[in-house]
């Protein structure tokens, strides 16, 4: 990289950036001119540079526009997601380093990652950085502020020209989603109404970037939840009251697997199965477990509220299993529908964990309980619970065991556990305050 710029620079015709509502823009194009047919519009569609970028500040796909026109990679993105780096790759393109607009497009980009990534992250994160270019984005970082946590959209004027070329100013936008966040440059002025009103058609944005999504290795905790004895509740409660307990479960859960930013994935039944994927600002082996937890708490009080409503002795339970991996992460397409999934056996060996445990229990892999930190562990209260010689039961605390030891294999019902047999596991009682 031998372009020069200096780090506390400014673009030379750089325009302030604003926030605007996609609706909103779309509503005064729509007034202050004659309406254009409008089109249907996909991600495909698009002229202009696009990209999704997930919550690690990493592109997951790009358009060949933002491959040519912005990253300099007709080529494509690289094999590793570690190496697609949205920062690595604006600043190791010779098209950016030489735009006017440099700065301004870094600044308007760091608005949106110090949302959720400290400075410290974005240097972890981007290792291969110049000296100057690690300054200048550090400097930017500082002076910026981050977008409020609750917009959905943000936008900005940036010149994207060379410093010896007439200015080409464009205006990119992001639009926020759970799944990532999406950055696109707005199309010729003839066909920005087909565009805004597309773009503010959120349901119908995610399925396309998830359509055209690659599929990539990542690491992953997963939380796999099974209501207890179903098939008997399935059989004691009329169908409307089954449906209704199963919505209103899901329902309760939700806040929580929000909060943990959990990803949800397809599970046979009634069950749940959710993927934790590392996140900038927290751990994502942390967050599977204490989403675990206050799903626990939350399932107590559902149970409560449907004894009193039917005044039956019945408990209800999720029964919880956790494991951790490293899988191939990416999304099947139906018909009607795009789900999320990951390849491997994490997943198999989390479902068989809550296949095991009972009585709404918590039961996590030795592998997985094993990433945390000194002080993250120290924050939990697990063990193996041991029946001793008088019949009572006792907490072996912070023990692990395999589940061979915990079943009687002769037991029809221990059949489907065989695969897991030699899984050394622990229960999770309890957890500490929130980590710092």
């Amino acid at each position: 990289m031998t372009d020069s710029f200096e780090p506390g620079g400014e673009s030379g015709g750089s325009r302030t950036s604003k926030v605007t509502s996609i609706s909103g823009a779309a509503s005064r194009l729509a007034e202050d001119a004659p309406p254009p047919v409008l089109r249907h519009l996909s991600v495909e569609d698009l002229s202009t540079p696009a990209y999704l970028v997930n919550h690690k500040f990493q592109v997951e796909w790009a358009n060949d526009y933002a491959l040519k026109e912005l990253f300099g990679r007709p080529e494509g993105l690289p094999p590793a997601i570690e190496d697609s780096s949205l920062f690595n790759l604006l600043l190791s393109s010779d098209i950016v380093r030489k735009s006017d607009g440099l700065p301004e497009l870094l600044r308007f980009h760091l608005t949106i990652a110090k949302r959720r990534a400290s400075k410290a992250y974005l240097f972890l994160s981007n290792p291969n950085l110049e000296s100057r270019e690690a300054e200048l984005l550090g400097q930017l970082y500082d002076r910026v502020e981050a977008v409020p946590a609750h917009q959905m959209t943000s936008d900005a004027e940036v010149n994207l020209a060379s410093r010896d070329e007439l200015p080409r100013w464009h205006r990119l936008y992001a639009t926020f989603f759970r799944e990532g966040i999406f950055f696109t440059v707005a199309p010729e002025e003839r066909e920005q109404e087909s565009f805004l009103t597309w773009l503010s058609r959120r349901d119908i944005v995610i399925r396309d970037l998830l359509r055209v999504r690659r599929p990539y290795v990542t690491s992953l905790a997963v939380l796999v939840a099974d209501l207890q004895s179903s098939m008997r509740i399935c059989a004691e409660l009329p169908p409307e009251q089954y449906f209704e307990l199963i919505n209103s479960i899901w329902t309760t859960m939700q806040p929580y697997l929000r909060k943990y930013y959990a990803t949800y994935g397809k599970h046979a039944g009634d069950g749940m199965l959710y993927y934790f994927l590392p996140q900038p600002d927290s751990n994502y082996i942390m967050n599977a477990i204490q989403c675990a937890f206050e799903m626990q708490t939350a399932m107590r009080k559902v149970s409560r509220e449907w004894q009193s409503r039917k005044n039956w002795g019945t408990t209800l339970h999720l029964n919880f299993g956790l494991e951790q991996g490293e899988e191939w992460f990416g999304t099947f397409e139906g018909p009607t529908f795009i789900e999320f999934t990951a390849l491997g056996d994490t997943i198999n060996r989390a479902s068989r964990l809550s296949d095991f445990s009972r009585e709404g229990s918590i039961w996590i892999t030795k592998s997985m309980l094993s990433r945390l930190s000194d002080k993250e562990r120290s924050s939990i209260r697990f063990g193996i619970r041991q029946t001793m010689a008088n019949g009572s039961e006792a907490v072996i605390p912070e023990m692990y065991s395999r589940i061979s030891n915990l079943i009687d294999p002769t037991d029809p019902r221990s059949h489907k556990l065989l695969d897991i047999s030699t899984l050394p596991a622990t229960e999770l009682f309890d957890i500490g305050g929130d980590e710092e």
